[in-house]
């Protein structure tokens, strides 16, 4: 009976022992990742001189909206695609709050009305570039926002060449974010919502090849 007392606890132990360096490797890991995360985030745009077929800008800064604008008065883009927008909201209106906006460019550009979050807007995006016949195109959206973005538009769109551009919100603090809470607090929401993207995204996938 004290054999068998003994040998319970000992498994009890073991498997509290177990679980528990499960637990903080798992932790050790998280906290690895987003700091990899954080520090490698855009912090220039590259391949600037690229010509893409299409420019696509995922709506939340004034920021992105311009640079997109800028982008195809530039000649960086057949067309210009904003997804995300909301319903109500023109083509003229937002040329009207550009600054340097030409209005020659309402001809090219055109609004998603469709998604309300960065999967939505991949899917949007995917219909719109399917339908215009694009290769490749220019996705406009915060650095910090970027990895996501890059993550659902390759899920989505496998074979179109996507060259990000980056815009950098005055507001966040991309270079020293430890120091700056609201930084620091939404750079870590950015990075949950990539980890559970790429599990969705992981788990899609693995579905459609075993029912395949």
């Amino acid at each position: 009976m004290t054999s068998l007392f003994h040998k319970t606890n000992r498994r009890t132990f073991l498997t509290l022992k177990v679980g528990s360096f499960t637990v903080v490797t798992a932790l050790l890991l998280w906290v690895i990742g987003f700091f990899w995360f954080a520090t490698n985030l855009p912090d220039k745009v590259t391949d600037k001189a690229q010509i893409a077929d299409a420019i696509v800008v995922l709506t939340g800064g004034s920021d992105r909206i311009n640079t997109g604008l800028d982008l195809l008065s530039n000649g960086q883009g057949k067309k210009l695609f904003i997804s995300g927008v909301y319903q109500g909201v023109e083509v003229q209106e937002l040329l009207s709050l550009s600054k340097s906006a030409p209005k020659n460019l309402e001809c090219c550009v055109k609004l998603g009305y469709q998604a309300d979050d960065t999967r939505g807007n991949a899917q949007e995006s995917m219909v719109w570039v399917q339908e215009q016949g694009y290769s490749s195109l220019r996705l406009v959206t915060a650095s910090y926002h970027m990895p996501r973005s890059l993550l659902e538009f390759r899920h989505a769109m496998p074979d179109i060449i996507i060259y990000p551009h980056p815009v950098f919100p005055e507001h966040v603090k991309q270079k020293d974010w430890w120091l700056w809470p609201g930084s620091m607090t939404l750079i870590l929401s950015e990075y949950v919502k990539f980890i559970l993207a790429q599990v969705r995204n992981w788990a899609e996938d693995m579905q459609a090849k075993l029912i395949g």
